[in-house]
């Protein structure tokens, strides 16, 4: 059913009821009129700046030294607890259970010191998982979000203590909400999420004398982190926030042209601003998009570009923590994906791996990082409070950003077929479980290999670089190490095929037969869809898997292959 007040045309589903209530709905409305224009005008702007990208060249994404770069400002006061070190918990915040989980203690009996509550890129990118993602916020800032989950009998429950922070990621800019529309027009979905955790939420957390903290992601410009702070001081102003009502925001660096543009970014955030965070599926497939075109630039295997030992990304993670440092913010480092087994032999693989990766990222001066699940929470937290905790102070060196200055390289490593086949299943697997509702799926990608290894908690940004990879070979006809044979359609389809057989295999014998039928039907139609993914990457055509709607993709599972 859809309801329509006045201009405004969105879905009635469980929830809206709580959610659209006439004063939110002008309040949407007004945000939609002050800002859709500048929404859509920044979208261009993008496509013209990946477009001279292409013909320029990398460097022509570095923009002239102003008074953010040369001047001596420092950010507005950040709260006390967004400067604790230790870990954030992250997941979707649209499912209910896993957002208790994550507010609740891990097995050690700690909870994480924040939690990212994200509608981003582990959310299933729709409208209803919007209004959960609103609702759990609201209830688990009043302390009432309970789950029962009747077909395994069990009750989900904040236990008592004191919750985590909360750091609110929203959808992105580049994307907009198709079946919520004003005027006939659809509401940019970073305006509409945005929107429903400040006036629920964020009311809610201000009443208890709490900051409002999200996370941005996808920026990739000056005027898109203005564009947040018009859209916070409009909010402040609709919504009467009274003077002492703390809002903060943390850029996530994931996108090339950001690099160049970070210090002048969070500057743009005005008094908004508290941090920066060090990306990297998202960023390295970045990278991939804006020197696509280009055949000197092809990367090796993705599994082997280690943030820790490929120079030119440490030194971008380096210069992220100098700008920091410089203006008085907080630097926040990347996740922990590895999830759980049954066999502690891996278990000790993954924390062994995690604790080298944060305690790196400590050591170079961040102060947090994030953990996919609540299992290796401890793990990852420990480095940073130890480093902290001993009283270690950055360098003088250390807090300068041109010490590191930026350079993109190829990163060491080989292009080889066994590479290609792994990007290839992990996207299969990730489009199955977003066909199935979920943003982040557990993925193996040498599933049925022999060796011991954690699945990871993958979520867009991975299957983003995963087809990007792919589609660089393809394009520049990329030889492979390991079995001489050169990248073209042709070859990648037969790897598909391959790799969408062997996960049949698997499943088939583990699963009950009225179950398989709709599994099965899922792989087959993210076959297809991962066809013209890749296809779309050749065409340099980035265009996300969040802005496809459920028609799109029937429409492409049904449609004859892309190549």
């Amino acid at each position: 059913m859809t309801t329509e007040i006045s201009q405004i045309v969105y879905p009635r589903i469980e929830g809206t009821d709580v959610l659209f209530t006439a004063e939110f709905i002008e309040y949407l409305q007004a945000m939609h009129e002050l800002f859709s224009d500048r929404v859509s005008r920044s979208r261009l702007d993008r496509q013209n700046t990946l477009e001279q990208a292409h013909s320029e060249g990398y460097n022509s994404l570095r923009i002239p030294e102003t008074e953010a770069n040369t001047g001596d400002w420092v950010v507005d006061p950040v709260p006390d607890e967004l400067r604790l070190p230790g870990i954030e918990i992250s997941g979707p915040a649209s499912i209910p259970s896993m957002f208790i989980n994550a507010l609740n203690p891990g097995p050690e009996g700690e909870r994480a010191v924040g939690y990212l509550d994200d509608d981003e890129d582990s959310s299933g990118h729709s409208f209803s998982d919007t209004v959960n993602s609103a609702l759990n916020r609201l209830h688990a800032v009043e302390r009432t979000l309970r789950y029962e989950d009747q077909s395994r009998g069990r009750v989900y429950e904040l236990a008592p203590g004191k919750l985590p922070f909360f750091m609110h990621r929203e959808r992105g800019l580049h994307l907009d909400e198709p079946e919520v529309k004003i005027g006939g027009r659809p509401v940019s979905a970073t305006i509409l999420s945005t929107a429903l955790t400040l006036f629920h939420a964020g009311q809610a957390q201000i009443a208890r004398g709490e900051g409002i903290y999200f996370y941005l992601p996808k920026l990739e410009s000056v005027e898109e982190a203005v564009i947040y702070r018009d859209f916070f001081d409009a909010s402040r102003d609709h919504l009467n926030f009274s003077q002492d009502a703390v809002i903060k925001a943390i850029i996530l660096v994931e996108s090339l042209p950001t690099v160049f543009r970070m210090e002048n970014m969070l500057h743009g955030l005005g008094p908004y601003g508290a941090g920066l965070n060090a990306a990297r599926w998202d960023l390295k497939a970045s990278i991939l998009e804006y020197v696509m075109s280009d055949p000197t630039s092809v990367w090796p295997d993705r599994f082997d570009v280690d943030i820790k030992t490929t120079e030119f990304i440490s030194n971008i993670f380096r210069r992220l923590v100098a700008i920091c440092l410089k203006r008085g913010a907080v630097a926040i480092g990347g996740m922990a994906t590895a999830l759980p087994s049954r066999d502690q032999d891996i278990n000790r693989i993954a924390a062994e791996s995690i604790r080298r990766d944060k305690k790196w990222e400590a050591e170079q001066g961040f102060l947090r990082g994030w953990s996919a699940h609540i299992y290796h929470m401890k793990t990852a937290s420990d480095p940073f409070i130890e480093w902290w905790g001993t009283g270690w102070q950055p360098t003088k060196d250390m807090k300068d950003p041109k010490n590191y200055p930026i350079n993109i390289d190829i990163p060491d490593g080989d292009i080889t077929i066994e590479g290609t086949r792994r990007n290839v299943r992990t996207i299969i697997e990730y489009v199955e479980g977003w066909l199935n509702g979920r943003g982040a799926k557990g993925i193996d990608s040498m599933e049925g290999r022999d060796g011991k290894r954690p699945a990871l908690m993958e979520d867009l940004a991975t299957a983003r670089i995963s087809v990007g990879q792919v589609a660089q070979r393809i394009i520049h006809n990329a030889g492979a190490r390991d079995t001489n044979e050169t990248h073209s359609f042709s070859l990648v389809k037969r790897i598909i095929d391959s790799e969408t057989a062997d996960i049949l295999n698997i499943r088939e014998p583990v699963v009950e037969a009225n179950e398989y039928s709709q599994l099965e039907f899922r792989y087959r139609a993210s076959r297809k869809i991962t066809l013209r993914w890749i296809n779309n990457y050749t065409d340099m055509n980035f265009r996300s898997l969040g802005s496809y709607t459920k028609a799109d993709l029937d429409k492409i599972a049904s449609d004859p292959d892309a190549f």
